[in-house]
């Protein structure tokens, strides 16, 4: 799939509210106090596909980086469970420690 097919697929499983998020992408919203309607909105806003996992062991994902309304960076992991459903496998604000930029790791 390309860039804009994957970025297409994942908002409008969004928009059908065909998704679900892992325990651990739970874990992570929650760690940094991120509500649902902030992970829709970062989903819903102008994404970036930041890095592809076409060969994942757990099947193909992708990282993207969306805003909230607020303007707050949020990384989401997504993969598919099938052809109908989004699975958000984690969810953060990126670490500056880590992240230049939002886009780009630090090496």
């Amino acid at each position: 799939m390309r860039n804009e097919e994957i970025i297409e697929w994942l908002q409008e499983r969004v928009r059908l509210r065909e998704y679900r998020l892992t325990f651990h992408a739970e874990l992570e919203r929650d760690n940094d106090q991120l509500t649902l309607k902030e992970l829709e909105e970062a989903l819903l806003s102008d994404i970036e596909l930041l890095e592809d996992y076409p060969n994942d062991p757990r099947g193909m994902s992708s990282l993207v980086l969306g805003f909230t309304n607020k303007g707050t960076p949020i990384h989401i992991v997504c993969g598919r469970a099938d052809s109908l459903q989004l699975i958000v496998i984690t969810v953060y604000i990126p670490d500056a420690n880590i992240w230049l930029d939002n886009r780009i790791r630090k090496e």
